[in-house]
């Protein structure tokens, strides 16, 4: 899929109030405005025109904006956060997503779903079920996405977060793997990158047009996917990584 826009939302000083399960201490409020500019930036160079939405102080996590909708090429979902302090966060997207999509959809109570948990491979999406989302939340979406001819199918989570902390599609049949994804039936399919453990942290990269963006500071990771026939870029998401934020948290691209 060719990609040619992003939202990401400004981090709030509220941002240290953000979940967290890492141990890597607190977020540095400066440093983590420092690198979304950058982060943006390069989605910039990757071709993408980006709108930046203010911060939202009422939500801590609310800079990691791709959790509360999935963007296809023919709907946009409004997902429901599993995580009680992102209860209502979605719905502020609303409006966004309206300048953009005559069709948006939502997923409704019992339902949760967090689109960290959405993994697409084409029409096909890859939905994890985790501690934020549950199987109402997987049914719904999947039900949604066979309204408009794109089809999805449930992956158990069993130690991380995400589906996505640690897979990414970078398109023409390479998938990247990490930890309980490497030796996992349904993506023994695809022509596998292997994510050492110690850069477990990096399997969750992204693949946007001719570039694929890998955090900074996991060199092995980035020799692979450059190996992999991908033009790299590297950029520091370290204050992220402290609240158990990746790469593709930080925008909804398409």
């Amino acid at each position: 899929m060719k990609f040619s826009r992003a939202i990401v939302r400004l981090p709030g000083h509220s941002l240290i109030d953000g979940l967290s399960s890492a141990g890597l201490g607190l977020p540095d409020y400066d440093t983590a405005l420092v690198q979304h500019a950058k982060y943006v930036e390069a989605l910039k160079y990757c071709g993408l025109d980006v709108t930046t939405l203010p911060p939202d102080e009422n939500y801590p996590d609310s800079t990691f904006i791709e959790d509360v909708a999935l963007l296809t090429s023919r709907c946009a979902v409004i997902t429901n956060p599993g995580a009680p302090t992102r209860n209502g966060e979605a719905e502020n997207i609303g409006t966004a997503l309206e300048n953009f999509y005559s069709d948006i959809e939502k997923i409704r109570p019992p339902g949760t779903l967090e689109a960290g948990d959405l993994l697409a491979v084409e029409n096909h999406y890859y939905v994890g079920l985790s501690e934020r989302t549950n199987e109402e939340g997987a049914r719904q979406l999947i039900e949604i996405l066979n309204r408009y001819g794109m089809t999805g199918s449930i992956i158990k989570l069993k130690n991380v977060l995400h589906l996505k902390t640690g897979t990414a599609y970078l398109g023409n049949n390479n998938m990247v793997v990490c930890g309980e994804f490497v030796t996992h039936p349904e993506f023994l399919k695809f022509s596998r990158i292997e994510i050492d453990e110690d850069e477990s942290y990096a399997a969750n990269c992204i693949r946007i047009n001719e570039y694929v963006i890998v955090p900074l500071g996991f060199p092995k990771t980035a020799e692979k996917i450059r190996g992999a026939g991908y033009q790299v870029i590297e950029t520091d998401v370290s204050e992220f990584r402290k609240l158990d934020g990746g790469l593709s948290c930080l925008s909804l691209r398409f």
